[in-house]
């Protein structure tokens, strides 16, 4: 009768509701079984969603409706568990076992059960995590299509550190993918750019008819805090230095922006240390240093894995450098991130991605775009991502050739849209996209101009060159 007992406890952990189909309700085992296999049917032909088509999954579930239904079936799901283990426990008689065999039945029951129940309400726990980051990142609220088949995206790292006033993005990258392909081309503009041109029609562009002209403090980075302090004069606009800066950015290249993503550095280190770091084969030595420039440390060249604090320094560090080889050195990380950043990883450590992405991403990609913009990203992967840096010698910041800048954006995209031996698969360490470079660390001070790759790398190609040239970025 004990091994009996023990049996029906288990058989309710393997197969809930079997233990009431052997010997008690019957109906109310049949129930509780087909809802059981339903449970595991519906997660197995989600798991085969997921590998059929990632993003039809992830636009299911970022569905705010859909994850609220899931969250209360499971908090249904976890008590109903527990129901059927003490029935189980009640059908094994424990009156009629010896008291130790009674007393070892119930602790069985109630592990047996709390490991149950733990399980299915930390999922129910990680779905309410999900809903409340979508809501919180992704609010944004009017999806946009495509213009001439590609996606273009504004990434903006900004920071507030000490002693600076507003909020800065110092890091401005425009990513343009084509929405069939996802081949992408990857536009690094310098902060310090200067008399930057807004499209007619625009705020921006009344305020400024002859391009953000007034010295030094008329800076590309600028933009942001500028409109931001004057936002009576962008009625209606909830973020006036997203929108001003948008403007800058459709300036300069001729391309509609259609989203962007801001991150603020401060914050950037807790999201590196929640996927577990990122691993780069650095180029040269990067100091870090303190208030005052005290040196602090130093990253050294070769391959290293990162915590959050070394990837944030190695991103913006300044000393012995240039504001050129930090752009380099940003793109890096941007690459790393995104070959780095898999499945497993994001499954293992969700609950400290979406806190930290709570906390220190904003954007207006609405959630419904989400599943597009996973299947992009997974197309991405398989292409070079052909990258131009708008430094000197190829422009002058205080005096920058616009015509230059758009004539380089259209190469760039044409070379990203068109495909070339590039993309054959090598040996060597890849960069994000596929980039070779040879398996060997690139300098990020090489990374000039246009980006153009040091004399025999690979993914040259009329002075745009591929995420590889900057830095090699290492998979674990």
């Amino acid at each position: 009768m004990f091994r009996r007992a023990v049996t029906l406890l288990l058989l309710t952990l393997v197969a809930p509701g079997s233990a009431q189909l052997l010997v008690g309700h019957r109906g109310v085992g049949r129930v509780a079984l087909k809802v059981a296999g339903g449970v595991v049917g519906l997660a197995v032909t989600l798991a085969l969603l997921g590998l059929v088509s990632p993003g039809t999954l992830v636009g299911l579930l970022a569905n705010p409706a859909v994850l609220r239904v899931v969250h209360a079936t499971l908090i249904v799901l976890a008590v109903a568990w527990v129901a059927l283990f003490i029935d189980a426990w009640r059908l094994g008689v424990p009156l009629a076992l010896r008291q130790r065999q009674r007393l070892v039945s119930t602790i069985v029951t109630v592990v047996l059960a709390t490991v149950a129940m733990s399980a299915v309400l930390t999922s129910s726990h990680y779905v309410t995590v999900a809903r409340q980051s979508l809501s919180t990142i992704f609010a944004g609220t009017e999806p946009k299509d495509p213009y001439a088949g590609r996606y273009n995206i504004l990434l903006l790292g900004a920071d507030a550190g000490p002693g600076r006033v507003g909020l800065r993005p110092d890091s401005i990258t425009l990513v343009s993918v084509e929405e069939t392909s996802g081949r992408t081309a990857m536009f690094s503009f310098p902060r310090n750019l200067q008399r930057v041109r807004f499209p007619a029609g625009t705020v921006m562009h009344r305020q400024f008819p002859d391009g953000f002209s007034c010295g030094d403090d008329c800076l590309l980075n600028s933009i942001y805090t500028w409109a931001t302090d004057h936002k009576e004069l962008f009625p209606g606009v909830d973020d006036p230095g997203i929108e001003a800066t948008k403007d800058a950015i459709r300036g300069l290249t001729g391309l509609t922006v259609h989203y962007y993503a801001l991150i603020d550095m401060a914050g950037f280190e807790e999201l590196v240390d929640a996927v577990g770091g990122i691993t780069i084969d650095v180029g040269r030595d990067v100091p870090i240093t303190g208030p005052g420039g005290v040196h602090r440390g130093t990253i050294k060249a070769g391959r290293q894995h990162m915590d959050g604090y070394t990837a944030l320094w190695f991103a913006r560090s300044r000393a012995g450098t240039s504001d050129y080889d930090r752009m380099a050195r940003q793109r890096c990380v941007l690459g790393a991130m995104l070959d780095q950043l898999d499945p497993a990883t994001v499954a293992l450590k969700f609950r400290q991605i979406a806190g930290a992405g709570q906390r220190i991403v904003s954007t207006d990609i609405p959630a419904s775009k989400l599943g597009a913009f996973v299947d992009l990203a997974l197309k991405a992967r398989n292409h070079p991502i052909v990258s131009v840096q708008f430094v000197p010698p190829l422009i002058k910041p205080a005096r920058p050739d616009f015509d230059l800048i758009k004539e380089k954006v259209r190469e760039a995209i044409e070379v990203a849209t068109t495909p070339d031996e590039s993309e054959t698969p090598s040996t060597g360490t890849t960069a994000s996209g596929g980039s070779s470079t040879s398996g060997s660390s690139a300098d990020p001070a090489k990374s000039t101009g246009a980006g153009t790759p040091a004399s025999g790398e690979s993914g040259e190609r009329d002075g745009i060159d591929t995420l590889g040239s900057a830095c090699a970025v290492s998979r674990d």
